[in-house]
Parts: structure tokens; C-alpha cells; sequence
């Protein structure tokens, strides 16, 4: 089976230097924050261009940890989008905040700008705009919104470490960033791990605060916190790969370039790339008729599949009675989820396990088009066909 990723496999990629990280860790007896913690923080906050950085035990902390520092709470709204892995929901709800939901874009699959503008009212505190499957939202749409209204902007980086704006890395944009370092991640733990970046010293001071139970530096609450602290052992890990991060999102964007390649034609609508953009593709999301028989397809061949997200956070049972969402509902949204399957991405995929992902999937296809199983035209809101 080609696994849709492995992070075994960027373990042995990097094992030398993992091993020799750990082995550092244990025998310096200080397991949590510390000097190891402190130095991951400089050299993320400095990859990013960011002032700070602030280590957080994982990327749903971050969101939280970050939303707080920015004074929402209860009675605040927040915009974001229901088109995302449910922590983006979650940590507004956190909060005490409610999620404003608005559709994506049937392009990019990202925060349609128009949508925020539309869903702003008085009680509007911030937008989280998540950057999906590896590559950046409008930003500079987002930003003017956000300034015109006097809203806090939130980067939602989880999957989108070392992409880039117009020569930018993700996260520095906004008034703070957010990432996770959950093992599959293009930056990923041996286990949980997230952070928050900012340049902005008070942010940075409040969150290192909201992080230890509100503790200053005397450990003396100023203010209620939560226990949310990024382990030595994973900042010493992270380290390490944070040194082959770009080779590896270089790598990940040569798969997609396979993929692409192999793929053209099929009556798919593949991944389209915001212009200006540096796609470091966490997930390659493609997008067909016959989602369902594809997969089951391609489970029988061997390969690995993923669906992100078969049901939006306005669906989710625990999450639909408390988020508010436009009278029009999120039809994007509703018609995307039916038809989208992630393919296998990671670095260390071989170029022979790529060429048999595509094999498997124009065999299917080209069948499925010869007996018309599947539709070959463009779906009402897919824009990119290919």
C-alpha cells in the first residue's frame, strides 16, 4: 500500500540528526520549555520574519492561545470558514467566541473575501484566514477588510509551513500565525507540538503568559491560563527538520508537478496555484464526479487516499447549533465536499510509487469515461478543469 503519508519516512530521512537531538535532550535534564525550546523559537520566529515566536503544545492551542491574546472572547464573532479541519472551529468556540462561517472561493478553495465582507457586524473581533492544503488565501484582500473594519487578523498556517506571498513566508502577514506541528505536517513532530508568531512584543508577552497558567516571570498569575507548553524534545526535533523544510517543500511540489503532469486531461479538476504564491502542497486535492468509486479504485491498486473534509464544521453534529452562517448557506462549500480526494504527499514518496498513483488513477478514469460513469464537464462551481 502507498501510504496517503508517512511519517516514518521522514523519520528515516532525518534519523542521524533526530537521534542526535534526543540524545542531547535527555541527558541535559531540562525536558520542559528550556534552552532547546528558546532556540527553536528564535530560529522559527527568524524563518518566518517574524519578531517572536512562542512554542505551544499544539496547533489548536495556538488558535486559542493567539484568539485570547487578541482580547476575543465571549460575545465576539469571528470570521473563518467551515471548509477547514475542525480545530479552526474549535478554538473560536473556545473562546467563548462565535464562529462566523463563510464560504470559499471555487478556485482556490480558500476564504472568499467577499464572504467576510459581507458577514461583518458589530460584533466582529478578528478573521482567522486558514491557508489550505499548502498555499495562502488572498491576503492582500483580507488585509484591507481587516483594516478598513479595524478586525485582527489571524493566519491559520497548519498546513501551510514555508509557503510564501509574493515572496513572503505565511504567518508573518497578519497580526499573529498559527501552526501545528502534528506529525504528518510539513514541519512535524514526533508527537504534538504548534506555535504562534507575531512582531508584536505585547502579543508575544501575553501569549507566553496565557500559555503557563497566566505566570509572569516570579510565576505570579497576572491573568488565567491554560498549561500549554511545547516539550524540549519536540523543539530539538523540529529543529532539525526545520533545516530541511524548504528541500522538502521543494520536493513535495515536484510530486504535485508529476501529478499534474499525469493527470491532465481526465476530466479532473486538479489543483489550481494562486498567482504569487509558493504552493508547498500539505495535501494534493484533486476533484472528480465519481469521488467515491475512484477511491474504492485506488484502495483495490494499492494507494492510499484521504478526503479533506468530507463533512464541513457547520455539519458536525457537536459544532452546527453553534456557529452562524449567511442566509445563502455555503453552497461552495456544500457542493466541494462530494468530490474531493487527497492523493499521496510526502517528500519521501518515490518517484516510481508517484507514477503508480497515476497510473491508478488514469486507469480508473479513462474506463470511467469510456462507459461515461463519470461526468466529464465542469461542475457548477469548479472554475478549473482540466
Amino acid at each position: 500500500m502507498i501510504a496517503l503519508a508517512s511519517p516514518l519516512a521522514q523519520f528515516r530521512a532525518h534519523e542521524e540528526g533526530i537521534r542526535a537531538a534526543i540524545d542531547r535532550v535527555l541527558t541535559a535534564n531540562t525536558y520542559i520549555l528550556g534552552q532547546e525550546v528558546t532556540a527553536f523559537e528564535r530560529a522559527f520566529a527568524g524563518y518566518c520574519g517574524s519578531a517572536h515566536a512562542v512554542g505551544v503544545a499544539n496547533g489548536t492551542d495556538a488558535l486559542i492561545l493567539a484568539l485570547r491574546a487578541l482580547g476575543v472572547g465571549p460575545g465576539d464573532e469571528v470570521i473563518t470558514v467551515s471548509h477547514t479541519a475542525l480545530a479552526t472551529v474549535a478554538g473560536v468556540i473556545a473562546t467563548g467566541a462565535t464562529p462566523v462561517l463563510v464560504d470559499i472561493d471555487p478556485v482556490y478553495y480558500t476564504i472568499d473575501p467577499a464572504g467576510i465582507q459581507a458577514a461583518i457586524t458589530g460584533k466582529t473581533k478578528a478573521i482567522i484566514a486558514v491557508h489550505l492544503y499548502g498555499q495562502a488565501v488572498d491576503l492582500p484582500a483580507i488585509q484591507d477588510i481587516a483594516r478598513r473594519h479595524g478586525l485582527k487578523l489571524i493566519e491559520d498556517c497548519a498546513q501551510a509551513t514555508g509557503a510564501r506571498l509574493d515572496g513572503k513566508v505565511l504567518g508573518s502577514m497578519g497580526d499573529v500565525g498559527c501552526f501545528s506541528f502534528y506529525p504528518t505536517k510539513n514541519l512535524g513532530g514526533i508527537g504534538d507540538g504548534g506555535m504562534i508568531v507575531t512582531s508584536d512584543q505585547a502579543i508575544e508577552e501575553r501569549v507566553r503568559r496565557l500559555r503557563e497558567y497566566g505566570w509572569n516571570e516570579k510565576r505570579e498569575a497576572q491573568e488565567i491560563g491554560v498549561n500549554s507548553r511545547l516539550d524540549a524534545l519536540q523543539a530539538a526535533i523540529l529543529d532539525v527538520k526545520l533545516h530541511h523544510l524548504d528541500a522538502d517543500n521543494q520536493r513535495r511540489a515536484a510530486i504535485a508537478a508529476q501529478y499534474d503532469a499525469g493527470l491532465s486531461g481526465l476530466g479532473l479538476t486538479l489543483p489550481a496555484v494562486r498567482p504569487g504564491s509558493l504552493h508547498v502542497y500539505h495535501l494534493y486535492v484533486l476533484a472528480c464526479g465519481d469521488r467515491d468509486g475512484l477511491q474504492k479504485q485506488l484502495a483495490t491498486d494499492g494507494v492510499g487516499t484521504g478526503i479533506h473534509y468530507p463533512v464541513p464544521a457547520h455539519l458536525q453534529k457537536g459544532y452546527e447549533s453553534r456557529v452562524s452562517l449567511p442566509k445563502a448557506g455555503l453552497p461552495v462549500t456544500t457542493e466541494l465536499v462530494s468530490r474531493i480526494l487527497s492523493l499521496p504527499m510526502y517528500p519521501e514518496l518515490g518517484d516510481e510509487d508517484v507514477k503508480r498513483v497515476v497510473d491508478a488513477v488514469q486507469s480508473r478514469c479513462k474506463t470511467a469515461i469510456a462507459s461515461r460513469s463519470i461526468p466529464t464537464t465542469t461542475p457548477k462551481y469548479a472554475s478549473v478543469a482540466l
